[in-house]
């Protein structure tokens, strides 16, 4: 059974890295599955604080990822058209690969400040790197997190 129980943790934690870093795959989210049911399935290797421990970097991955591309467009001067467009051109780009993810956001800002709130070129523009260096920061802040996440889980498991 102890085959069992770390062949699916690994499974669950290797999926979690690829997640992270491959964007539309819930790659903390696996991370977080996979420290929960190794604790369920094999108690005695970690703790529950451990476990709350990597929740909390969960939480905190969601919440990085999320605010990134709004609070990166709204320093570049964005509006909320600019990071709606955001969020709509990342979820085009995520379709085709990672350089498309990014340049979606850039462009779906840029589209949405030219169409709802008539802005120049310059505006348009700072928007735009603004989404795409706030897509940025949320794409490692994931990777961080993800990355820590598994950390703890390591560190833990060989101290057990």
């Amino acid at each position: 059974m102890p085959i069992l129980d770390w062949s699916l943790t690994v499974l669950l934690l290797a999926g979690g890295l690829v997640g992270a870093v491959i964007p539309l795959l819930p790659g903390t989210t696996l991370i977080l599955a996979g420290v929960v049911l190794h604790k369920l399935l094999a108690p005695a290797s970690l703790s529950w604080l451990v476990v709350g421990w990597v929740a909390l970097l969960w939480l905190l991955s969601l919440v990085l990822e999320v605010t990134g591309v709004m609070l990166g467009t709204r320093l570049g001067g964005g509006s909320k058209w600019g990071m709606l467009g955001a969020g709509g051109g990342a979820l085009a780009g995520a379709m085709v690969s990672l350089p498309a993810l990014l340049l979606g956001t850039m462009l779906g800002a840029i589209l949405a400040e030219r169409v709802a709130r008539k802005r120049n070129l310059r505006e348009l523009l700072l928007a735009g790197m603004g989404a795409g260096l706030g897509f940025a920061f949320s794409y490692l802040s994931r990777l961080a997190c993800a990355l820590t996440m598994i950390g703890v889980f390591i560190l833990a498991a060989l101290r057990a």
